[in-house]
């Protein structure tokens, strides 16, 4: 389905399709983080001035980390039925907010028309851009994104190095505690972020620092992107900021839908 020209923004070309709600608060942060970069970046002044996007909150689809690690079910068949609903309401590209996820981009992206952007291939292009081969790089994301190596083979590809708590370890376990905790973790604790999951995230950010010597941070995760404490001791590279950006391009036709398609398969 192909959306009327009149429906959109001036100057709008192409609609970004929004998978959230894994978690909930990610996409609210997500479109929080694309108004202000439209508005503060880009002169966006009036509703009019900010591009139509569609958005699925996919929250029923099964946990990412149980299905890659504990043998849960797998999430492949609710992750490819949202995107074709996208794709079928008019989006020209898929922006997937979950991390974790990635690791069936490739299954989904075979089953769709239209290009998921690939956050760990953004997080590798701006860090290489940024940063001299050999730069450390902490990550801070869920047991399945670690496992998975999402972030490990982007990083690497392009001569990073990446740093991540081991599984076993306390940082570890704080991250998995600010992300899941059902008390005071970020999906259980509605559209709040408590102290508790913050100090969580600053503990393991001081593993990376000063245990581990890693000179720029990426929330690897989208609950450690709206949970990470603002000012952390080292520079942060925010997927979510990335995909924004990357919507916003992709919207007023500064990049193609193609130019988000990978040359390799991302598993």
């Amino acid at each position: 389905m192909t959306l009327d020209s009149a429906l959109l923004s001036p100057g709008q070309r192409y609609v970004p399709g929004i998978m959230g709600g894994l978690g909930p608060l990610s996409h609210v942060e997500f479109e929080r983080i694309v108004l202000g970069r439209n508005a503060g970046r880009r002169g966006a002044h009036a509703d009019q001035d900010h591009p139509l996007w569609l958005l699925v909150s996919a929250s029923p689809a099964p946990d990412r980390t149980a299905a890659l690690l504990h043998g849960g079910e797998s999430p492949l068949a609710h992750l490819t039925a949202y995107a074709r609903l996208l794709e079928r309401a008019g989006a020209d590209a898929l922006f997937v907010l979950c991390n974790t996820a990635h690791a069936w981009h490739a299954e989904v992206q075979r089953a769709i028309g239209i290009p998921w952007v690939h956050l760990m291939e953004l997080v590798g292009e701006a860090l290489r851009e940024r940063f001299p081969a050999g730069t450390r790089v902490g990550l801070l994301g869920t047991d399945g994104t670690m496992a998975a190596g999402l972030y490990h083979r982007a990083l690497e590809a392009r001569g990073l190095v990446p740093v991540a708590p081991p599984a076993d370890s306390p940082a570890q376990a704080r991250v998995r505690e600010a992300i899941s905790d059902p008390d005071f973790g970020i999906k259980g604790t509605g559209s709040a972020v408590s102290a508790r999951a913050r100090e969580a995230l600053l503990e393991a950010v001081g593993w990376c620092v000063r245990q581990q010597g890693v000179q720029v941070l990426v929330p690897a995760c989208t609950e450690v992107s709206v949970g990470l404490p603002a000012s952390p001791s080292v520079p942060v590279c925010d997927p979510l900021e990335l995909a924004a950006d990357a919507l916003l391009d992709l919207a007023y036709g500064r990049r193609e839908p193609a130019a988000f398609l990978l040359d390799r398969p991302a598993r």
